[in-house]
C-alpha cells in the first residue's frame, strides 16, 4: 500500500532539486574581465571550451601579470595587441612560476575571428607546428569584417562585451613602422564574477 506521506516528501524534494537545478544553470557564474585604458574600458568574456587558456588568463590576470603594460603592437582596421610583461613600467610581485609557456592549441572551429575576438600571439609554424600559444600576449580583432584569415591558425578563447569605441580609439592611434605605439597606453586588468544571467542581459550576448 502506497504511504501517502512519502509520496509528498518524494514530490517535494523532486520539486526542490528542480527548481535549484535550474537556479543554478541560470545563476551560473562567469568571470567579466575589464582592461581598463586611458580611453575607457575594454569588457570581455572567456570561453568554457577553451579551458586551458581561460584558466591561464585568470591566473596572469589575478596575479597582476598584466597590470601597467602596453599595448605593444597595433593595426588600424585590423587588431590590437597586449600582454608582453616585458613592458611594464613598475614592479610588480609575483610568482614566475605563474607564466607557463606555451599552451596547447585550443582552436576550435565554432570560434571564429569576428570584431571583438580574443585570440592569442603564437610563433610560427615553421617551428611551432603545433600552434601553441604565447601564454601572455593576446590581441583583440578591429576590423568590422573580422579577420578570418587567421581561422584554424590561432586560438580565440574569448569575445568583448562591449568597449568597441575604445579598441577603435587604439586602433587609431600613431605607430611606428614596427606597428609599436608612438605613445605608451597602458593598461590594467580587474576580474569581477557576475551570473550568466546578467551576462545575457546587459550585453546581449547568449550562452548555447
Amino acid at each position: 500500500m502506497v504511504n501517502l506521506k512519502e509520496v509528498i516528501i518524494i514530490i517535494s524534494l523532486l520539486a526542490f532539486l528542480s527548481g535549484a537545478y535550474g537556479q543554478d544553470k541560470y545563476e551560473k557564474s562567469e568571470y567579466l574581465v575589464t582592461i581598463n585604458t586611458d580611453f575607457g574600458k575594454i569588457k570581455l568574456i572567456l570561453f568554457d571550451d577553451t579551458p586551458l587558456h581561460k584558466e591561464n588568463f585568470l591566473n596572469l590576470a589575478k596575479a597582476g601579470v598584466y597590470n601597467h603594460i602596453i599595448f605593444h603592437r597595433v593595426i588600424n582596421h585590423f587588431m590590437i595587441q597586449t600582454g608582453d610583461y616585458t613592458t611594464r613600467n613598475q614592479a610588480i610581485n609575483y610568482d614566475p612560476r605563474v607564466i607557463q609557456d606555451p599552451i596547447r592549441a585550443e582552436i576550435l572551429p565554432q570560434h571564429e575571428h569576428v570584431r571583438g575576438a580574443i585570440g592569442t600571439a603564437r610563433k610560427g609554424d615553421n617551428v611551432n607546428p603545433e600552434r601553441k600559444s604565447n601564454s601572455t600576449q593576446f590581441y583583440i580583432v578591429q576590423n568590422f569584417k573580422g579577420a578570418h584569415h587567421l581561422d584554424g591558425k590561432h586560438t580565440v578563447f574569448g569575445q568583448v562585451m562591449s568597449g568597441f569605441e575604445v579598441i577603435d580609439s587604439i586602433a587609431k592611434q600613431p605607430t611606428s613602422k614596427s606597428d609599436r605605439p608612438i605613445e605608451n597606453m597602458r593598461i590594467t586588468v580587474d576580474i569581477d564574477s557576475i551570473s550568466r544571467s546578467d551576462i545575457e542581459k546587459f550585453y546581449n550576448f547568449t550562452y548555447k
